[in-house]
């Protein structure tokens, strides 16, 4: 057993001191050292064998690799949803106020060319309120100086008037409930009526009943507020809307006449209420301009020069916000 001992250990040390020599030897003559030979022979032997076994390892360490930072991935990922849901919500945000930002300096064009003080406000609310059918409401109060039978508008026309008062909100009726009556003129005429409200549905029309049998009205003209004693609820020269039809002829006992409003009710957001009415009557100055007579006709208008997407019903651009 000694002697086995032995004899590797000496096996061992000779092998050492003979690799120790044979390293030496070939480091020491470099690209001329006799045991280039061996070195080409060990390459072509092992070096499939290398090869080989490289193939087979470098797919379980990437695995491995991969594992060990499947953690990470994730963080990744929900790290570049935050991000797209943060973007996403900036970008609506950025339109939003760009659209609140036109409709708020249409209103101030309406309110200058009228020479009306306004209030700016928002609608934050839409629904019925005590016994009437359409009404909205909207951030501003007694607190903000708003009291009932004030006029409410938007960059279109007429929204209104106040019927509630709390101290931060207010309820509008809308000219569309059927228990709202506005008195109205025709443009460039004396003939006056009165508007009643039919609802709000896709094509919204307002009913309004002519004083004078023998007024002369037809299909296209156009309608603004007569006013009201004292200016409450109704400041006078606000549009409402133009007549798409008339029923009844000249010298009936009743005429009356369909209107359809600038305003679209399914749509309100920025409104403003007339805290103070102007010192002159506008009269027609607020309505907007008439489409150009060489401009084609909307298939689905309802009657020549009568526009059939309020969207694209502007108010004057020539008065400043006052």
């Amino acid at each position: 057993m000694n002697r086995d001992t032995r004899r590797t250990r000496l096996l061992l040390a000779l092998l050492l001191v003979t690799s120790v020599a044979l390293i030496t030897v070939d480091y020491r003559g470099g690209d001329s050292s006799p045991l280039s030979g061996l070195r080409w022979l060990a390459a072509t032997v092992f070096g499939p064998i290398e090869q080989a076994t490289s193939s087979i390892a470098s797919p379980i360490s990437s695995a491995v690799d991969n594992i060990s930072h499947l953690g990470n991935g994730k963080d990744r990922i929900n790290s570049l949803t935050r991000q797209n849901q943060e973007l996403r919500r900036r970008l609506r945000t950025s339109q939003l106020d760009r659209n609140r930002a036109a409709e708020l300096d249409k209103l101030l064009r309406t309110a200058g060319a009228g020479r009306y003080r306004v209030l700016p406000a928002q609608v934050i609310a839409v629904g019925p309120a005590q016994s009437f059918s359409w009404t909205v409401t909207i951030d501003a109060g007694s607190q903000d100086g708003i009291t009932p039978d004030m006029t409410v508008l938007n960059g279109d026309g007429l929204v209104g008037r106040v019927k509630t008062v709390g101290p931060t909100t207010a309820t509008v009726l809308l000219v569309v409930d059927p228990e709202s009556a506005v008195g109205v003129r025709l443009e460039a005429t004396m003939q006056v009526g009165i508007t009643s409200g039919q609802g709000i549905s896709d094509h919204s029309r307002l009913s309004m009943q002519l004083l004078d049998s023998q007024s002369d009205v037809k299909p296209g003209d156009r309608v603004v507020t007569f006013g009201s004693q004292g200016d409450s609820p109704y400041v006078p020269g606000v549009p409402v809307g133009v007549v798409t039809s008339v029923q009844g002829s000249p010298g009936s006992l009743t005429r009356t006449a369909s209107v359809d409003p600038y305003v679209d009710f399914t749509s309100l957001d920025l409104v403003a209420v007339v805290v103070q009415p102007p010192r002159h009557n506008p009269r027609d100055s607020v309505l907007p301009p008439r489409p150009s007579p060489s401009s084609s006709p909307s298939p689905s208008g309802t009657a020549s020069g009568t526009p059939s997407n309020r969207k694209h019903r502007s108010p004057p651009s020539t008065a400043s916000g006052g």
